[in-house]
């Protein structure tokens, strides 16, 4: 499994939500220059956060993100699941293969099967607060 560009970005800019959670809202501005991450990319990266109800977004003189719940109720798989649509391993886990002809009698599929549930417990076991507690030791 291969983390792309918008996940890692996903789960940084949930994290720098996380350092400056005050209640205010941030503007888009500042995530970007702290992060190093074009404003344009961003946009996309939050607005797919704020429709999936993990910050919350408003606009105008004031407007930017913010956390809509306590970095303890973040998990990382969550953050990463939203950002890559999929984690598994491989394809036929994934559902793009519709019912693959090889699915009954797969030896390997037990393989593929264990090492997803292995990533998705680690990664739902990791919070945003539990990062941000690893940096600052």
């Amino acid at each position: 499994m291969m983390i792309s560009t918008k996940g890692r970005y996903a789960l940084r800019v949930m994290l720098d939500l996380a350092d400056h959670n005050t209640g205010a809202y941030i503007p888009l501005k500042d995530i970007a220059r702290r992060q190093g991450i074009s404003v344009k990319y961003l946009e996309n990266i939050l607005a797919s956060l704020s429709r999936a109800d993990l910050v919350d977004a408003t606009r105008g003189k004031g407007g930017g993100y913010r956390l809509c719940r306590d970095p303890q109720d973040y998990a990382a798989g969550e953050i990463l699941r939203l950002a890559e649509g999929s984690l598994a391993s491989v394809s036929c886990l994934r559902g793009e293969q519709k019912g693959c002809e090889k699915a009954g009698h797969c030896r390997a599929l037990p393989l593929w099967e264990g090492l997803d549930r292995v990533v998705d417990e680690y990664l739902d076991s990791v919070s945003l607060a539990d990062l941000q507690n690893a940096q600052e030791e």
